[in-house]
């Protein structure tokens, strides 16, 4: 039978593969034959993968540390990790949701990866409203910046730094899914493929937090369109197998959202917007409470 998603013997690293969507995901490309490289805080307990590598992805040092046990010659990357900031600052969150992806992204693999390489992305469908210039203007210099001490102190000096650490999640995803149209001219005209996943709610380890966040299952499910349940992680893996297998060869740029049509029907007028809201708004609201 031959081989439609070209996996065998590729060398893949996946962020955030202890549990929910990177296991999910590291188990897929075992199976697939790919040669696994599993980058988490936690342990990462999937059979099959080639090695585990303890990272903190809101420290530097640590990812250059991980990526010194990786062959020099990378395939894929799958940058999921992250955190839903309930139990970290808006700084700590942001480096792990976004800064760790700009720098692993730019800074090493634009030396290790050659033609027919390929990023994906798992970003989330709160980062749905990135090109609303009331978010562009607050993420951009972050984006823009060059390196981690680049991007770190461009975060530090934005208004935004005080924030709830959930704040920092939002400001990731929204930055994230700017950061695949901006990597574009930087891999894309090398034939390296740039895309994201757009989840909606999802059964993974960080639904706890995200029912504290909402209040309630019933505001989860709310973004779950016409299915009335939250999504497997399982479901979230495979459409990101998918985007850096070679069935998937002229695929860049796509932002993929998979939340069941809800964000579709938010878009169409069909279904009420949940989430209506920019960081512009959010400073003017905290402005008019200190007048």
């Amino acid at each position: 039978m031959k081989d439609y998603l070209g996996y065998t013997g590729k060398v893949c690293v996946v962020t955030g593969a202890a549990s929910g969507m990177g296991k999910a995901t590291a188990e897929m490309l075992v199976d697939l034959g790919a040669m696994v490289y599993a980058l988490d805080w936690a342990e990462v307990k999937v059979e099959g993968i080639t090695a585990y590598l303890h990272t903190d992805l809101s420290k530097k040092e640590s990812i250059d540390a991980a990526f010194a046990q990786i062959p020099d010659h990378i395939d894929c990357y799958f940058g999921i990790a992250g955190v839903s900031g309930l139990g970290t600052d808006f700084l700590t969150t942001t480096k792990i949701d976004l800064i760790s992806n700009k720098y692993i992204s730019e800074c090493i693999l634009t030396a290790r990866m050659t033609e027919g390489g390929a990023i994906a992305y798992m970003t989330s469908t709160a980062g749905i409203g990135w090109e609303q210039e009331g978010n562009k203007r607050h993420y951009l210099p972050v984006v823009e910046a060059e390196g981690w001490d680049g991007a770190v102190t461009a975060l530090e000096k934005t208004p935004l730094i005080h924030l709830p650490g959930n704040l920092g999640y939002s400001f990731s995803k929204l930055a994230m899914n700017y950061l695949v149209a901006k990597q574009q001219a930087l891999f894309a005209a090398r034939k390296i493929r740039v895309n994201a996943v757009l989840p909606g709610s999802t059964d993974t380890g960080l639904k706890g937090d995200f029912l504290k966040l909402t209040g309630s299952e019933e505001r989860l499910l709310a973004f779950t369109g016409h299915a009335h349940r939250l999504a497997a992680s399982e479901e979230m893996a495979m459409p990101i197998v998918f985007q850096c297998s070679d069935m998937a060869s002229y695929l860049s740029g796509d932002l993929m959202v998979v939340d069941y049509g809800s964000s579709l029907e938010v878009e169409a007028g069909i279904r009420p917007n949940a989430m209506v809201f920019t960081f512009d708004m959010i400073l003017e609201k905290m402005a008019a409470m200190h007048k």
